[in-house]
């Protein structure tokens, strides 16, 4: 199909939309474990450390927008300290790994405060009993501590996986949906709003579909990964106990 056609626009904004939504919830994911861990053991200035994770998921995100604007200028930070020369902001793939990168500096704490306060659920006897058993760290980590963190894990890829397929400000305030010199960034919602302000009798249908999207989303998380999370746990407390 002709790439300006309004079909065109609406598979490349999905395609746009779920590419920001696996990469960055995968990415959030993996440093919200490696944080949460951090903050899980006990030294001094925990709690300082703790408060002052906070503070970019605190930040607005119109704010994070213009903070991480004036780093991908091309005169900004990023390509003075890196002494590169690159479009973070119209270049296609540039500015689509941009809006990756400031959305996982800003949403990776709110992943890590939910696996957190899994992790602290844990029981430490679990782990002595892998200890005096002879389990290693990384055998302790896929047989105990994954299973029963599990359940606080999957709220929050459940929670950041929805609220990434709603992505509009970051976009909108650094690219306007545009990377790439067409609609590199353009994402479902940015697509919904461009309808919107033209008076465009497809943006109803649009917003049906965004929702029909996210609620499908939703519905295999909780039926896919909900379902075994009670099975998990106990297979975990099981080995713990056998350990």
């Amino acid at each position: 199909m002709p790439p300006g056609s309004p079909q065109a626009g609406f598979y490349n904004s999905v395609f746009v939309t779920f590419f920001f939504a696996i990469v960055t919830v995968a990415l959030e994911t993996v440093f919200g474990i490696w944080m949460a861990f951090i903050m899980n053991r006990n030294f001094r200035g925990r709690g300082i450390l703790r408060a002052a994770v906070l503070v970019p998921w605190a930040i607005p995100t119109a704010v994070t927008a213009k903070l991480w604007y004036f780093i991908f200028d091309p005169s900004g930070v990023l390509n003075t300290v890196l002494n590169i020369n690159v479009l973070w902001l119209s270049d296609l793939w540039a500015s689509r790994f941009a809006i990756i990168i400031a959305d996982t500096w800003k949403t990776t704490p709110f992943m890590a405060l939910l696996i957190l306060a899994g992790l602290q659920l844990i029981p430490e006897e679990t782990y002595e009993a892998a200890r005096m058993d002879g389990s290693g760290a990384i055998q302790t980590f896929f047989r105990i501590t994954l299973p029963l963190l599990k359940p606080a894990l999957v709220v929050a890829v459940l929670f950041r996986t929805l609220d990434a397929l709603r992505m509009y400000d970051l976009p909108a305030i650094l690219t306007g949906g545009g990377g790439g010199g067409g609609q590199g960034t353009q994402t479902l919602s940015i697509l919904v709003v461009k309808q919107i302000q033209q008076s465009n009798d497809s943006a109803s249908a649009l917003s049906t579909i965004t929702f029909l999207l996210i609620f499908a989303v939703a519905f295999i998380f909780i039926r896919l990964l909900g379902a075994n999370l009670t099975g998990n746990e106990r297979k975990a407390r099981r080995v713990a106990k056998e350990a």
